[in-house]
């Protein structure tokens, strides 16, 4: 089975234990994404959804750097753990279950809206955009990663990541549903958003555990970050 999303609920009730690998992998890219959002913007007062939070990582990141943080993920048991979480740890964040094709939220709901380790994983990628662009307010942004499509991505996703080192389960991607940038920058133009910068994201380094760290690369040719923008009320198309 490729695509496999039930590996998040099955895994919820040891999301924060650090005793599965692949989930460690998971929390070590958190870190590393935002070496390089960070840049983006000032998290402090903004309102933040984190679509797709699974378990709560990002999500508990960003509302440690001031932000008014929602979560959302289909996985409901993930969602529990997500806030089982970041209430023994006196976060205020606001979970809830659902998809990115249908948004729970009013229009102009959030200042940015994070989307990390999803897009690749979406029933309808333009139908998850667009509900990006209606829910984020004008002049928000978008930040998102995602997989290119190419045959080294495959390679080192599926073949070396999944297959042969197992840093995720066997099944969790589909290497048809990798997104490459031009058509994500077509796709984000296409919901009335602006894109922005692209940059690379890989392992930097081990830690003491001999999990791999990462960070921004300036290759893009495997897994990349990006940023876009809803125009600002008046703004010229």
């Amino acid at each position: 089975m490729r695509n496999d999303l039930t590996i998040y609920d099955k895994v919820a009730d040891r999301w924060w234990s650090d005793d599965i690998r692949w989930v460690r992998t998971l929390k070590n890219l958190v870190p590393g994404r935002l070496k390089w959002f960070d840049r983006q913007i000032d998290w402090q007062g903004k309102a933040v959804l984190d679509l797709g939070c699974a378990g709560g990582f990002m999500a508990e990141a960003l509302a440690a750097r001031g932000a008014d943080v929602t979560g959302i993920d289909p996985a409901s048991d993930a969602i529990d753990a997500a806030r089982v979480h970041s209430r023994a740890t006196g976060l205020r964040i606001g979970y809830d279950v659902g998809v990115g094709e249908a948004l729970p939220y009013g229009d102009s709901s959030f200042d940015a809206v994070v989307c990390v380790d999803v897009l690749e994983h979406v029933a309808d990628l333009n139908k998850v955009l667009s509900e990006v662009a209606r829910t984020l307010r004008p002049g928000g942004l978008f930040l998102f990663d995602t997989i290119n499509r190419n045959p080294l991505a495959r390679l080192a996703t599926i073949t070396i990541a999944e297959d042969i080192l197992r840093l995720l389960p066997r099944g969790t991607h589909d290497p048809a549903m990798f997104i490459k940038p031009r058509e994500l920058r077509v796709a984000m133009q296409g919901a009335g958003l602006l894109p922005g910068a692209v940059t690379g994201l890989g392992p930097r380094g081990i830690n003491r555990r001999f999990d791999l760290t990462f960070g921004p690369l300036p290759l893009t040719a495997i897994l990349y970050m990006g940023i876009a923008r809803k125009p600002s009320v008046g703004a010229a198309s």
